[in-house]
């Protein structure tokens, strides 16, 4: 099976709103795995990747929980299925660039993916839209149950899960929320925030995780620590501070509404203004004009646009979603113009924002 006619088409995807969504666009719980007596990906010989990755995946394709999945090795998939994979966020960016070697297994709805033979050997998360952290760990919890089962994980008395770099030794845990905080970037106060949780033990990363820049208002919140705490502790010290953020956040919006109307109209209408009119759009430019365009729709300024349509203009105008839905292998000049005309187009019929006097 070709993996465009197994992923999920995006205006579905994008319907898919969940808890608290006008801030947190996501929820993840990763775990990070390794087999024992295995030379762990990094260190192994090309060989030596190959037969644990033949011996790995058929047990993780054949859980219960990935029925009428795909499975695929990633010198399978092409460039552009690769770059589509990570704006989905359904594998990293490291994992896009292996080939023999290493595979993904996704379930049939795109909430279970698992990475073989990345940094460690199995990379399996679980993924629902909104606040769903302690959901989506009792999914992933129950799947590395079933997997544990078949595979034999290394493991210390002493230290817990066996992993390839020490920041994710013992629990071998990565819990992270998605959250879109244009009110907390407008009012200055976002700097404030990413201070007080990275005190609290947390980090705090962009759009696409470490090392890249948070698009859109975009920013992702997960813990730093897995060694000595227990994955109880751990989900419920993430919970409590995205709830915090989401208060600041909601608070944010309050403040601009409420004390600089007219600012924050003008942020808003300006992007709508730029979307809706301009012939040459960045992937940079888009992302930042359709945040503040959904920040918008949720404050209830446009009464025509749905979130779940902005929310899909931030998926397909990525480049690898542009270049699938145009049919062809674009330059960033071609990109940036069929961008431009994307978005005249899906915001033709919508009337700009409006505000109550």
């Amino acid at each position: 099976m070709e993996l465009l006619d197994f992923l999920t088409p995006s205006d579905e995807i994008s319907a898919n709103g969940g808890p608290e969504d006008h801030v947190v666009l996501s929820s993840r719980v990763r775990l990070a795995r390794n087999i024992s007596g295995v030379p762990f990906p990094g260190r192994a010989k090309k060989s030596s990747r190959e037969e644990s990755c033949e011996a790995i995946r058929p047990s993780v394709s054949g859980a219960s929980a990935m029925r009428g999945g795909f499975s695929s090795g990633m010198g399978d998939l092409k460039a552009l299925d690769k770059q589509l994979l990570v704006e989905r966020h359904l594998i990293s960016r490291e994992h896009a660039a292996k080939a023999g070697g290493s595979a993904l297994v996704l379930n049939k709805d795109e909430t279970l993916s698992v990475m073989v033979n990345e940094e460690d050997h199995l990379r399996m998360q679980a993924l629902l839209p909104g606040m769903q952290i302690k959901q989506v760990w009792q999914k992933i919890d129950r799947f590395d149950t079933s997997l544990e089962k078949k595979l034999q994980y290394a493991y210390d008395a002493s230290y817990g899960y066996l992993t390839a770099c020490p920041t994710n030794l013992g629990t071998g845990i990565r819990v992270s929320a998605m959250l879109h905080l244009p009110g907390l970037v407008l009012t200055d106060q976002v700097n404030q925030i990413v201070q007080a949780v990275t005190k609290l033990g947390h980090a705090v990363r962009g759009l696409y995780g470490e090392g890249t820049e948070a698009l859109g208002h975009i920013f992702q919140v997960s813990n730093q620590m897995t060694l000595g705490e227990s994955e109880a502790d751990i989900i419920e010290r993430i919970h409590k501070v995205v709830l915090q953020i989401i208060e600041h956040e909601t608070n944010a919006r309050a403040t601009l509404q409420q004390g600089k109307p007219k600012e924050l109209f003008n942020h808003i209408g300006r992007a709508y203004g730029v979307l809706a009119n301009a012939h040459i759009v960045s992937s940079k430019e888009s992302m930042n004009q359709l945040s503040l365009i959904r920040l918008g729709v949720k404050l209830g300024m446009f009464d025509e646009l749905k979130t779940s349509v902005v929310d899909e203009l931030f998926l397909i105008t990525q480049p690898a979603h542009l270049q699938q839905l145009v049919g062809e292998k674009l330059s960033g000049e071609q990109r940036d113009v069929h961008r431009a005309d994307l978005l005249r187009s899906r915001l033709s019929g919508v009337k700009g924002p409006q505000v109550s006097e």
